[in-house]
């Protein structure tokens, strides 16, 4: 079981690399929960984009993800979900200006859980994030070598075991930028700015997006 060859696992381990290299709501994200609130709160929101990215390995694994890719409605209904989602966390670092980089601003663990809970959702109300894994996943399965939905669910888990060498670095690199921007209002007014541009243009392009 789960035999593969050392040209399969090459093949694989490059492609999940330049995956998770890749720009996207992911890691737009946990870079600036990262700068926001410093290494604990991108942490924070590093493991709730994973947990999201989980329930579509899940997902994949089962087959329900295959509804997403065929059925227009279901697409249509979780993407407009998704995209008002981003769309209002743009309208929040808009709104903020600034102001969630201020040096006496404390981050509690319930903070924390809120960006957690954020990055799931982030990750999980993505319907091209499972269309992906539909159409990634399958092409690493090898015949014999275990159950369709076994060689989807340790594929799928691998791809986030190699976020795991790719992101954390990011975290910490980030999390410098933390008290430069506390002490210096304009220039974090204008992160916020850049944030906002990013997620509520993310979010319009998954708005505007089809399953092709």
């Amino acid at each position: 079981m789960f035999d593969y060859t050392l040209a399969h696992w090459s093949t694989f381990f490059i492609a999940a690399i330049l995956l998770n290299l890749s720009p996207g709501p992911d890691i737009a994200y946990i870079l600036a929960q990262t700068a926001r609130n410093g290494q604990r709160s991108g942490f924070a929101a590093m493991f709730g984009i994973w947990s999201g990215a989980f329930l579509h390995v899940l997902l994949a694994a089962v087959g329900l993800s295959a509804i997403l890719a065929t059925s227009a409605t279901a697409f249509t209904f979780v993407k407009w979900v998704g995209a008002i989602y981003l769309i209002w966390l743009g309208i929040q670092a808009f709104r903020s200006n600034g102001a969630s980089y201020s040096s006496d601003r404390e981050t509690t663990q319930s903070s924390n859980l809120k960006i957690f809970r954020q990055g799931v959702l982030v990750s999980a109300l993505n319907p091209k994030v499972a269309i992906f894994f539909l159409a990634f996943l399958p092409q690493f399965i090898v015949v014999g070598a275990g159950p369709t939905s076994a060689q989807l669910f340790l594929h799928g888990t691998l791809i986030i075991v190699v976020a795991a060498f790719i992101e954390p670095p990011l975290v910490i690199l980030g999390s410098k930028l933390t008290r430069y921007l506390s002490e210096n209002p304009k220039v974090a007014s204008w992160m916020d700015r850049g944030l906002g541009t990013l997620f509520v243009g993310l979010g319009t392009r998954l708005a505007l997006s089809d399953r092709t």
